[in-house]
């Protein structure tokens, strides 16, 4: 019959084993998934850096003279004193033309 001391002694030594390796696969899976959102961080991250870079572009391009003509034009119908405009009109097939 084994001693009591060689019992207890193996008891604590599988209890801390078993302990010290669930504590290990509990920080690994921690660790993976603080991994997986760090990754989704830093490409949204840079989507918003891009974006960032793309208005910065626009700002300064929209804050030259060129750029404010461009705007006048484009969203506010403007032109400049003695420009010529044309109007386009796309008349279907399906339409009869009116004389």
């Amino acid at each position: 019959m084994p001693r009591l001391r060689w019992v207890l002694l193996w008891t604590f030594a599988v209890v801390f084993l078993t302990v010290t390796f669930a504590a290990y696969v509990t920080e690994f899976r921690r660790t993976a998934r603080l991994g997986g959102a760090v990754d989704r961080k830093v490409a949204e991250l840079v989507r918003l850096s891009r974006t960032n870079q793309d208005m910065e572009e626009k700002v300064s391009f929209y804050g030259t003279q060129e750029g404010l003509a461009r705007l006048a034009r484009e969203q506010f119908n403007l032109v400049k004193p003695g420009e010529k405009i044309y109007r386009l009109q796309v008349v279907s097939a399906d339409e009869p033309l009116l004389p």
